[in-house]
């Protein structure tokens, strides 16, 4: 399952993209997110520590008579983190980028033609399913991903400012930071995310896990649990589109509310009284899978960014 420390290494790619410099590591930031939040939410007493009272006898009981708790184990030095071996990120951010999309086929942009709602954390993707696009994780720490970024507004409103992510395991070191990258560039819905506009942002991962085989019933899943990859023909083209677990919950859909925005989405532009006699005649098909998505806001980003840096850790400049 994601976790807000891989939401911590999107903003940080992201904020090392716009300020020339290294990224730190995605262990780096898992630790140091670990004991960020060790330090502004200490732990509560222990079990062992607290003594209740039931009656006299207890009452009477000396400091002998309870068993001292064995230490806590302290947080790992800061100093090992800044000797740490960073060759797994020492590559610019424009290169991970240009590899991820020469590396992965099962990303296409969108063209823009479907319907989008303003919250909608959505990416269309190639038609073509493969056994490769459908498969659970390949290994231990690969999954298929998706990185969004929203706007919040003052007032809290969040917008949908970027999205893209693959069907493809990745491993998450190299996947959280070409799709944080892909996702701020590259989505053709919107223009760049400009460094002006870091502050506003709110950064959601999601990992994506048991895909389902292919079904005809474009009816086989379940709001709020499922998200839905489809496939069908029209006028002789084949469409495809998918929409993350959270998507139709957030957006107050019903199934069949679901499934016209996003034939709409893949660029089907009929009337919503046909879509079921499309996705018949088209051959439709659909893969459900799940994944819980994970957010994290630039102000939580930040204030860990520099408790980081209090504690004397820093990036490298690129060259």
């Amino acid at each position: 399952m994601a976790t807000q420390a891989h939401c911590a290494f999107c903003f940080e790619c992201l904020s090392a993209n716009f300020e020339h410099r290294q990224p730190l590591a995605l262990a780096q930031v898992e630790e140091l997110w670990d004991q960020y939040q060790d330090s502004i939410n200490p732990k509560a007493e222990t079990e062992s520590e607290v003594v209740d009272v039931e009656d006299e006898e207890d009452a009477e009981m000396t400091d002998a008579d309870i068993e001292e708790p064995p230490p806590s184990a302290k947080p790992a030095a800061i100093s090992r983190l800044l000797n740490r071996n960073r060759d797994a990120s020492a590559g610019s951010s424009s290169s991970s980028l240009q590899s991820n999309q020469s590396g992965t086929s099962s990303v296409q942009k969108s063209s823009g033609s479907g319907a989008e709602t303003p919250a909608s954390s959505t990416s269309s993707l190639t038609s073509r399913t493969s056994s490769a696009s459908r498969r659970r994780q390949d290994k231990p720490g690969e999954y298929p991903l998706f990185v969004t970024w929203n706007t919040i507004s003052r007032s809290g409103y969040k917008s949908l400012r970027g999205c893209i992510g693959t069907f493809e395991a990745q491993g998450l070191e190299y996947g959280l930071r070409s799709y944080a990258l892909t996702s701020a560039f590259e989505d053709v819905r919107f223009q760049p995310i400009p460094a002006s506009l870091l502050p506003s942002l709110s950064n959601h991962v999601t990992l994506l896990t048991d895909f389902s085989q292919p079904t005809k019933d474009p009816l086989d899943w379940t709001l709020g649990v499922h998200g839905i990859r489809i496939s069908f023909s029209y006028h002789m083209r084949r469409y495809g589109a998918t929409y993350l677990p959270d998507v139709a919950k957030e957006q107050g859909w019903t199934k069949d509310e679901t499934l016209v925005s996003l034939m709409r989405k893949a660029g089907w532009s009929g009337s919503s009284r046909d879509w079921q006699k499309v996705w018949r005649d088209g051959k439709g098909e659909l893969v459900r899978y799940e994944g819980k998505q994970i957010g994290l806001k630039y102000d939580e980003w930040k204030a860990w960014k520099t408790w980081a840096e209090k504690e004397g850790v820093k990036s490298k400049a690129l060259n």
